[in-house]
């Protein structure tokens, strides 16, 4: 006889992704039990950093403003190499909702978003470990244990491992972790007010480039900064770090002997490992955050990464539980997040190899280059690739394009769907709040039907209708940039872009074109305006079942 299911889905591991991934289920309305062996949260800083794309889709479940309350703004990087400062680099750019990084700390973000968990009703269950996994066609058998020594059974429709790289989901599945050491480099960091004679406004975060070494400076939590050193570890103590030795190693590097450091929070001294799980998923068992992948330091990636993990797997198991998702749908979040962790991976590999085995002539060449490109810094920094804004998946089974091939296209199918300002009932409104949670639908997708300079209106509306009528989990925009013609299908939203800006962002400006949008902001069908039948095929391949009410629909998917 099987156990009762008790929930959902069960959560092991109460770090930033486990929580990340139990309050967007909370948003989407999803059961879930978070199980954690520590009892309380996590004091130290760890991870403190959250980049463009993951407040974005932050954002999108409701957890974003309440992290940047407790962040600084950071909106710019100094870079300086051998002493002398070569390029700053701007986190300004117009056209992103969240330019600016935001830093505080792994404890300062836990802990609130264990608060917002508390404030659905659902705390973590602390002090709690998982001994044990069975599956079995319609559900996961967990084995749990107390501190107290306490074992029982929880029963949960799927399991998801957000227990880091000593994952015991992980091992439980017998999915293997394969790791890769980098020797003769280390780093050492902590945590502590600073004074210097470089400014210590919270928007600023310095990098230093030297021989053998690279150092930052960022702000975090309260009135304190990170000073980091990575660099060779001849001579270097197999211990952490004392605030004497961090202040006389920050005066070398910076060529400043007014550093003082005070009031350290944490410290520490780690040697540089990297790996990749050899899957995501196996059956009804997920990974993500650092139970798949064991990231580099360098650069902060790994917990954003880890929280695009959680969001994009929370809509998928959300849809799949209200029976409108093909099971195509959740095996693509393995599918996806796989290939870009081993993306992930190669480029940290890359970049630290060459950041970090410099030779002599190396990096007198890149002295000499400093002077001569410009904006090096953004290139040693990988700005793009460091907001994170350059995931895609082009290759995924959910990412289709119907249209004619033409080189240089702003947006292809898996590529993340960009912003633009757009106006809707007379009030300025932004195409991420016409996509993310359309009409109060968490896990809802959206069509943006944007019209072109043709006769091509009939056909779109047409599409849109057929769409939106057999697949009601599809909610649809028509987006023109003409003021006149037809009215729109019957309650189809109008946003209006007469100045052509969300057109060229999305490379439609030539003809009219189907964008559908998942409900995590990536592209999933592109088409032309005359193939409503490519976008019904699509939905009907996402969502075989056509069965259900709208208003049945909006319960199953509503905010809780």
């Amino acid at each position: 006889m099987q156990n009762a299911v008790r929930s959902e889905v069960l959560v092991v591991g109460a770090g930033p992704v486990g929580l990340t991934l139990a309050n967007a289920l909370a948003h989407h309305g999803v059961t879930a039990t978070v199980v954690d062996s520590r009892h309380e949260p996590r004091t130290q800083s760890r991870a403190n950093n959250l980049y463009a794309r993951p407040q974005e889709l932050l954002a999108a479940v409701g957890l974003r403003d309440l992290l940047a309350d407790g962040a600084h703004r950071v909106s710019s990087a100094q870079f300086v190499m051998n002493g002398r400062s070569i390029d700053t680099v701007g986190f300004d750019d117009a056209s992103l909702p969240y330019p600016a990084v935001l830093y505080s700390s792994q404890a300062v973000m836990e802990r609130t978003m264990r608060d917002a968990l508390t404030g659905r009703g659902r705390p973590v269950e602390g002090g709690v470990t998982l001994v044990g996994l069975e599956q079995d066609a319609t559900g996961v058998d967990a084995e749990l244990e107390t501190a107290d020594g306490h074992r029982y059974t929880h029963r949960a429709r799927y399991v998801v491992g957000t227990d880091g790289a000593n994952s015991a989901v992980r091992r439980a599945v017998r999915i293997e972790l394969e790791v890769e050491d980098f020797p003769r480099r280390a780093t050492r960091q902590i945590d502590a007010r600073l004074s210097w004679r470089r400014p210590t406004t919270r928007d600023t975060m310095w990098f230093f480039v030297y021989e053998n070494g690279f150092a930052g400076v960022l702000p975090i939590e309260g009135d304190c900064h990170r000073l980091f050193f990575v660099e060779d570890d001849e001579g270097m103590p197999e211990r952490e770090p004392t605030v004497e030795e961090m202040q006389d190693r920050a005066r070398e590097v910076t060529g400043d002997p007014t550093v003082t450091l005070t009031d350290p929070i944490w410290a520490s001294h780690t040697r540089f490992r990297h790996g990749v799980a050899s899957a995501h998923a196996v059956g009804r068992v997920f990974l993500a955050g650092d139970a798949g992948h064991l990231n580099l330091p360098i650069g902060g990636q790994g917990m954003n990464a880890g929280m695009q993990d959680a969001v994009t797997l929370a809509w998928r198991l959300a849809m799949t539980l209200a029976g409108r998702a093909a099971p195509a749908v959740l095996a693509s979040y393995a599918t996806e997040r796989h290939g870009e962790h081993r993306r992930l991976g190669r480029q940290e590999v890359s970049g630290f190899r060459r950041l970090m085995y410099r030779s002599g002539l190396q990096d007198k060449v890149l002295d000499v280059a400093a002077a001569a490109v410009p904006e090096i810094g953004k290139r040693l920094l990988g700005a793009e690739e460091l907001q994170q804004l350059a995931v895609a998946y082009p290759d995924s089974p959910l990412s289709v394009d119907h249209r004619p091939r033409r080189p240089g296209r702003r947006v292809a199918a898996g590529h993340r769907a960009p912003d633009s300002r757009v106006v809707r009932d007379d009030r300025t409104t932004t195409l991420f709040e016409q996509i993310y949670n359309p009409d109060g639908l968490t896990w809802g997708w959206a069509l943006l039907a944007f019209e072109g300079p043709g006769d091509d209106r009939a056909e779109l509306a047409a599409a849109v209708e057929a769409v939106t009528l057999r697949h009601p989990w599809v909610r649809a925009r028509l987006v023109r940039n003409r003021p006149d013609g037809p009215a729109a299908p019957d309650e189809v939203p109008v946003l209006w872009d007469l100045d052509g800006q969300a057109h060229s962002a999305y490379g439609t400006a030539r003809s009219a074109t189907l964008v559908l949008v998942r409900p995590d902001g990536h592209v999933g069908l592109l088409a032309p305006a005359d193939r409503g039948d490519a976008l019904l095929t699509y939905c009907g391949a996402i969502d075989p079942t056509h069965d259900r009410r709208p208003a049945e629909l909006a319960h199953a998917g509503a905010h809780s």
